[in-house]
Order: structure tokens, then sequence, then C-alpha cells
């Protein structure tokens, strides 16, 4: 069978992609996912749901918003699993916002190196407080 045509159960789904049940009920709630229903009107996902549940956990551990995410798998094929393409351009949409992010991260990480012996005790006058050129 193709993959993305096998049906799984959402435990299977679950255990596969190291999440709750209830998480992929959450993630169908928001439109990220979807189920199809079998004639006892259990849900069923297709397996390449696993990709998606993938990405949408990769993502929420690099910060991006949920409603961002939601927004990026709308422009994802919902009748097949997505090809090589579809999944580099939605990638490539988040490339600049992650490395604006890295940037960020870089400068606190080396601002906080130099805060440990600053001793300004001021808040007002903190470099990490300020916005960058004041």
């Amino acid at each position: 069978m193709r993959e993305g045509k096998r049906l799984l159960s959402p435990s299977q789904v679950a255990q596969t992609a190291g999440v709750a049940i209830s998480t992929l009920h959450f993630y169908e709630r928001e439109g990220l996912i979807t189920a199809e229903r079998n004639a006892g009107n259990q849900r069923r996902y297709r397996s390449d749901v696993l990709r998606r549940v993938a990405v949408i956990r990769i993502a929420q551990q690099v910060g991006i918003p949920l409603k961002d995410i939601a927004e990026r798998l709308a422009q994802l094929p919902t009748d097949r699993a997505p090809n090589a393409r579809e999944w580099a351009q939605l990638s490539g949409q988040w490339r600049t916002q992650l490395d604006s992010r890295i940037e960020s991260l870089l400068l606190l990480r080396d601002s906080l190196s130099a805060c440990i012996d600053c001793g300004c005790l001021s808040l007002k006058e903190c470099p990490l407080r300020q916005p960058q050129g004041g």
C-alpha cells in the first residue's frame, strides 16, 4: 500500500509519533491534521500524518507559534503526502524567521556572559533590557 494510504488508529499514531492521543485530538481541533472516520465512527489517520506531527513538534520546539504552523501546513496538499519540493518550500518560509531568532539568541547568550561581571544592577541601563541602539 502506498505511504499515506494506510490508516492508523490514534493509539498507533500517538505511539509512533511520541505524543499523547489528546495531542492528536488537539492538533485535529486546531486544523493541523485531519482524521477519517471508519464504519464504527472511530478516528483513523493516514500514515502521512506522522510527518505532519513531526513537523509540528519540531516547529513548536524552536518556538514557532501554533498559528504560524497551521498557516504553513494549510498550504500543503491534504489528499496526499507532500513531496520534497513542497516540504522544502514550507521550511524555506520559516528560514528567515528562524535566522532572526538565532541571531537574537546569540546576542542574548553573549550579553549574558558579559553581564556576570557587570554589577550595574540597573534595569534602566542594562543592555539586556534595552533594544540595540538605545
